[in-house]
């Protein structure tokens, strides 16, 4: 489960897989959470309209909250509001950015998605969001991250202090070449929740990973 104090270092971000129903996602979401130290979930938007996003995001909050996980809600504010999550992620323009910025920053965490290009990732950052991300959520298709998303990270933590999450892979040992662009984050959705993965076995691991190979920022 996740540590009391977190390792100064990259840490794994969990994506909630976009189709499964929360009946066999809550006991995974659990043990993946059991399997260690866990910075946060994002849970992007589902289909079948507003009221089963809601549904579900109000069953999966909960458990990562009383884990000490901040939980996201993906590009609805309204559902981040009713259900008490600790941010949202918003992939939007610049100037709807920079509202919900200034409207919401000081009461949640407010993260940026949606970057394919050096100049796209600047224009975002200019509104200082909490983070930025690079990739796109159901993407992790591949053992490997893409590497568009590696590049773009590692030109980000080395020139802008806004923290950054890349997405990994569908292999956990993707986390290896995520870590070492200096990143603050790791995004892990189907390495952690595919067909078959044993979610705490496969957050145990990413940590073990992390802890052998990611470079410790300095305090």
């Amino acid at each position: 489960m996740t540590e009391p104090t977190p390792p100064n270092r990259c840490r794994v971000v969990l994506i909630a897989p976009l189709e499964e129903p929360l009946e066999t996602f809550e006991p995974r979401l659990r043990a993946a959470i059991a399997g260690g130290d866990v910075a946060s979930l994002i849970i992007p938007v589902r289909e079948g309209g507003e009221a089963a996003f809601q549904a579900f995001a109000e069953a999966v909050v909960p458990i990562a909250q009383e884990a000490g996980i901040a939980a996201i809600i993906a590009d609805d504010t309204r559902i981040a509001g009713r259900v008490g999550a600790d941010g949202v992620h918003l992939e939007v323009g610049k100037a709807a950015l920079q509202e919900a910025v200034d409207r919401l920053q000081d009461k949640i965490s407010v993260g940026a998605g949606g970057a394919k290009t050096r100049e796209d990732a600047l224009e975002l950052g200019e509104t200082r969001p909490d983070y930025i991300f690079f990739g796109k959520f159901g993407f992790d298709t591949k053992p490997e991250p893409h590497h568009r998303n590696l590049s773009l990270g590692t030109w980000w933590a080395e020139m802008i202090q806004i923290p950054c999450i890349v997405m990994a892979g569908s292999d956990i040992g993707s986390v290896e070449a995520v870590a070492a662009t200096g990143a603050e984050f790791v995004a892990l959705s189907s390495a952690v929740f595919g067909d078959g993965v044993d979610s705490g076995a496969a957050v145990k691991r990413a940590n073990e990973i992390l802890d052998r190979t990611a470079i410790f920022f300095e305090e």
